[in-house]
């Protein structure tokens, strides 16, 4: 079988599907690796170092994706692959397919297979295949170390013979993967931190991390797939009332919230921004699905009232080397999965085979 390792194309995007670590195993599974020329490059993976690996080079997308079984990427194809893919072969990335209907349909019309590894359901024995949350986990680190560069103070108590300069405050919405992440990180440079999620559950973890837990009375919010559904406009009002006192004190605020499918919640308002302190920042790491905040702008720093309002889209992109290799991890983990003795096997009574398969040659099944 072959398996076609293509370069990304959207714009910021720095990572690739397979490191050169992932190749062993994969032709250990029957796969023979070709890799697009300088995949790997923006993350620190040269094109010797697939070689080396045991993969071949490819001149371009289209050579690569001759003749392969199997297509991998991390995110969506372009309109130019999918017009290049061939009845039979399988795509394998994020396809975000909740949101992309069209691109569904397209697959389906050429007749091929497609997994999206963003749906990968949130049960114990996918968590080593679980994209989102491997790259959830380094965004989390990365959006504290975000705040810490925008901040004008530092995050520890420090004393010092000419004073002592108190710790900085963080206050953090969303406590799922990522929020975990960036309340430990926080904790470990020495901030004084609180969290609040509409999930209750979420108190004994943060409260494990030695961080407050700011709870919302409530009759409880669904969830669906390790994320919150929507939640209602009551249960927003009383969240900002639970919150407003923090968010006034807090000097760095991080906003993890996501709705599997749907816009993100926005969860902080104009006038809340304007409680905030002069010179606090807010990094909303939710400004691809929309943002957490009401001025937050992807990819951008907004600056109100003298609060900071750091908009990033992809944190992943920004530290693609680790990135990369937790997410090839999980891919090869993943195939390991679907293959057996050399050959696809797919048992669509499996949760995570068809939770995943989302195109299954001309039938969609998500």
């Amino acid at each position: 079988m072959k398996l076609a390792v293509l370069k990304e194309t959207d714009n910021g995007e720095t990572r690739v599907a397979v490191v050169p670590k992932s190749i062993k195993k994969l032709k250990d599974l029957g796969f023979d690796v070709v890799v697009q020329a300088s995949a790997g490059s923006a993350a620190a993976f040269t094109d010797d170092d697939y070689t080396n690996a045991g993969a071949t080079i490819a001149t371009d997308n289209l050579a690569a994706m001759q003749g392969a079984d199997l297509i991998v990427k991390v995110n969506p194809p372009s309109d130019q692959e999918v017009g290049a893919l061939q009845k039979g072969q399988i795509w394998m990335s994020q396809l975000f397919h909740r949101l992309n209907e069209p691109l569904v349909k397209a697959l389906q019309d050429k007749g091929v297979s497609a997994f999206s590894l963003d749906a990968m359901p949130r049960i114990s024995r996918a968590q080593s295949m679980d994209v989102l949350s491997s790259q959830s986990n380094l965004s989390g680190y990365k959006s504290v170390i975000t705040g810490a560069d925008n901040l004008g103070k530092i995050f520890p108590m420090l004393m010092t013979a000419a004073g002592t300069v108190t710790p900085a405050k963080v206050l953090i919405f969303g406590v799922g993967v990522a929020g975990l992440q960036a309340i430990a990180t926080a904790k470990r440079l020495g901030a004084i931190v609180e969290a609040t999620d509409v999930r209750p559950e979420c108190k004994e973890q943060t409260e494990s991390l030695g961080a407050k837990f700011i709870s919302v009375e409530d009759d409880g919010v669904k969830t669906e797939g390790g994320y919150a559904k929507e939640v209602t406009d009551e249960y927003l009002a009383k969240q900002k009332e639970a919150v407003n006192k923090s968010l006034a004190q807090a000097d760095l605020v991080i906003t993890t919230a996501l709705v599997q499918g749907a816009k993100a919640p926005v969860l902080i308002s104009e006038e809340q921004i304007e409680l905030m302190k002069n010179g606090s920042v807010i990094v909303d790491m939710a400004v691809a699905k929309g943002g957490n905040t009401a001025l937050s702008k992807s990819d951008q720093t907004v600056h109100h009232n003298g609060v900071k309002i750091v908009g990033v889209s992809n944190f992943p992109a920004q530290i693609p080397t680790n990135s990369s290799e937790l997410l090839s991890r999980n891919i090869d983990t993943f195939l390991g999965h679907l293959v057996e003795d050399g050959a696809f096997k797919w048992d669509m009574e499996d949760e995570i085979t068809s939770g995943t398969l989302i195109v299954n040659n001309q039938s969609a099944t998500a």
